[in-house]
């Protein structure tokens, strides 16, 4: 298969007519992968632009959404374990338990976007 490479007139100058393929069908990127996005896009634009002409940038989203998921999914009982947020406290303080499970989903994230979505 031959990638011809077309060109458009504009002006004098001669501009190379890049497309890129099609990305497949998928669900759209969840919140990490967007915060990745807008991270890359407007403090590393180069390395952004990059990876968009050589069609990494999807994967790269959608592998960091999935890591970012999975970290927080295992992060999470251990930390509400080390804060005490126990099923007996549930049923005795339902809102203690739920200010102690956001402390502990607060922390998490701020682990997670300075680990993968901030670096």
């Amino acid at each position: 298969m031959t990638n011809e490479l077309t060109y458009i007139q504009n002006g004098d100058y001669l501009i190379p007519n890049l497309t890129l393929s099609e990305p497949p069908e998928a669900a759209p990127l969840g919140k990490y992968g967007r915060m990745r996005k807008n991270y890359l896009e407007k403090h590393r634009p180069i390395l952004f632009q990059k990876m968009l002409l050589e069609e990494s940038l999807y994967p790269h989203l959608r592998e960091t959404d999935e890591t970012a998921r999975r970290r927080l999914d295992e992060m999470m009982p251990q930390l509400a374990k080390e804060a005490g947020a126990t099923e007996a406290l549930k049923a005795a303080a339902p809102m203690s338990w739920v200010g102690l499970m956001n402390n502990c989903k607060a922390q998490a994230e701020e682990i997670i976007l300075s680990e993968l979505v901030f670096s």
